[in-house]
């Protein structure tokens, strides 16, 4: 095995994110940003882009979901051994919590890719003999705990990070926070910056904020004001101590309390946005800030489904690292586009068959829905008028939800109960099933499986989407809100449909439901059953579509190569 020293031999982009997913055997993401995480690095390794990622070593993973028979959500721990899949570098850092010291070591992960590229991940663990039994659990959990549990973490991640980097030897060029979770790090940064004068600590000349600026880039995904964290500056104190001056740091995170994403954008050089109507919500977010926009994306090899990866190798060869070639989809003739897709839906429907106990049609329209539950994505809505839905079914459409709520999520968990009961109530008369516990080895079946991806949030609080991304991928046309990634992806009628008006504000749309549930339900019968049933050819158009004005460009390989060009060169 390659020794981890040569990973410290040239200049890196050090890109840190609090959860991360790269294999269903690493449980350390919950949802979106998590899988965006691991498909950046992947990237990464496929391009060759010098970068090195932290994250946290979250030994007790994110939940696996059992829903019991009233439709209630449950979460189980999901454990697993860094050592069965990870290096244990030779080297630890400090932290100080609560004024004690906090070991912290690192667990080397390889992300390789065909292409011969590899990234370093660097998985931060506070497990450690020495360390108070409290502080050994604290990186155990992602996204458990209080507030206090949370600002812990984020220190062992954005000032541990730094540090171990520092410890380990890394030439940092540029510092990549992928959300306000590790904007602590700048702190840290601003230490190492500081102008070497002879001067009173609080001497708000002596720190060099420009210079730290010119090495930062944030990517924010919350549209959201609740979103972003915040911590009182009673418990900063208590906790974190004074890494620099208070009067310097609410300057840069906020007078009444520690805003992490305003830390991160006073200091940064480059902000962005994951869409570009995401951008415009962030900036009436944070008026006066400049907030680019660089659209998410999928990593193309980790989400195409075997079915049509032979596809896509045998007329587009070198597809996988040059996405861009998916837009010569034309090449590949109606029949084998459809006998992949037909595989892809057979591979879902035997492992719904083997989990579920139901048995689905493979020649019945298939809608899937399968997202984190939360209330603002509004799973439920196709099931507005159950009588109207049923109506238009009429026996042929056939419905495949899944999603976990956070723990904390009770609305969350109530619409996932709301979404079982009216499928074991409306059973008889419309197919319907809820997957339980899903995840990356789910969504890989799932997604390329259904014959239409349904989204259907309030708008714009959905920054980007990109399950929608990996359906289009696979030839399975978007049925969506115009929000996200979809503003830029949709052309109706030929990449797939829109769900509603199109989107004319920054503010939530808090009354749009009896709407969007009206135009859902005329588009499904009027136009999009009617193709399916009545002109397969159609039907194909939109799926090469989806696949060929889609697919090849909302990946993460140009995802990427924006990020160099626009952020990490610059």
């Amino acid at each position: 095995m390659e020794d981890w020293k040569v990973y410290t031999q040239r200049e890196r982009i050090a890109y840190f994110t609090m959860e991360i997913g790269l294999t269903q055997d690493l449980p350390t993401y919950s949802g979106g940003l998590g899988i965006l995480a691991g498909d950046t690095i992947k990237s990464a390794a496929d391009l060759k882009v010098p970068v090195v990622a932290v994250t946290l070593c979250h030994r007790k993973g994110y939940f696996r979901q059992t829903i019991d028979a009233s439709g209630w959500q449950h979460e189980h721990p999901r454990e697993w051994r860094p050592e069965d899949h990870m290096e244990l570098l030779p080297v630890k850092t400090l932290v100080a919590i609560e004024e004690r010291d906090v070991k912290v070591q690192a667990w080397l992960y390889r992300v390789k890719s065909p292409t011969g590229g590899v990234v370093p991940v660097l998985f931060l663990d506070t497990d450690i003999p020495g360390n108070a039994d409290a502080d050994r659990r604290l990186t155990d959990h992602l996204y458990g705990g209080d507030l206090e549990y949370r600002l812990k973490q984020e220190i062992v991640l954005g000032i541990g990070g730094y540090r171990i980097l520092r410890a380990l030897g890394f030439d940092i060029r540029k510092y990549h926070m992928n959300e306000g979770h590790a904007s602590l790090l700048t702190l840290e940064l601003l230490n190492h910056c500081r102008s070497h004068v002879r001067d009173r600590w609080d001497n708000l000349f002596a720190w060099d904020t420009t210079e730290v600026s010119r090495r930062c880039v944030f990517t924010t995904h919350t549209p959201v004001e609740a979103g972003h964290d915040r911590f009182p500056w009673e418990m900063v104190r208590r906790i974190m101590g004074s890494p620099v001056p208070e009067t310097l740091l609410k300057q840069l995170a906020g007078e009444d309390e520690l805003n992490t994403t305003l830390l991160a954008m006073n200091l940064s050089e480059f902000v962005n946005g994951v869409a570009k109507k995401h951008g415009e919500v962030s900036k009436a977010l944070f008026p006066g800030f400049e907030i680019h926009a660089i659209t998410n994306g999928v990593h193309p090899f980790t989400w195409v489904s075997p079915y049509f990866v032979n596809l896509f190798d045998r007329y587009l060869p070198g597809w996988a690292n040059e996405p861009e070639m998916l837009v010569r989809v034309d090449l590949i003739p109606d029949r084998d586009i459809w006998e992949a897709h037909m595989g892809a839906k057979a591979y879902l429907f035997q492992y719904i068959r083997e989990t579920a106990g139901v048995e689905l049609d493979p020649e019945v329209l298939t809608i899937g829905f399968a997202r984190r539950a939360a209330a603002y994505k509004r799973g439920d809505l196709i099931f507005s008028d159950p009588e109207r839905l049923i109506d238009i079914a009429g026996g042929r459409l056939q419905l495949v939800f899944g999603g976990k709520a956070h723990p904390k999520d009770t609305p969350g968990k109530e619409i996932i109960r709301n979404i079982v009961n009216n499928i074991r109530k409306y059973g008889d008369r419309i197919r319907a099933v809820y997957l339980p516990n899903y995840n990356m080895e789910v969504a890989y079946r799932l997604i390329p499986g259904v014959d239409l991806w349904l989204n259907n949030p309030i708008r714009p609080l959905e920054a980007s989407g990109t399950s929608g991304m990996k359906a289009a991928l696979n030839g399975v046309p978007n049925f969506s809100v115009l929000d996200g990634w979809w503003i830029e992806g949709h052309i109706e009628g030929v990449t797939g449909w829109s769900i509603g008006p199109e989107p004319k504000d920054v503010r939530p749309e808090m009354d749009a439901s009896p709407t969007d549930a009206t135009d859902l339900y005329r588009k499904l019968e009027q136009v999009i059953m009617p193709l399916y049933y009545g002109d397969r050819t159609g039907w194909i158009r939109v799926m090469k579509n989806a696949i060929g004005k889609n697919g090849y460009y909302f990946n993460t390989h140009v995802m990427m190569r924006r990020y160099v060009t626009e952020a990490y060169i610059a």
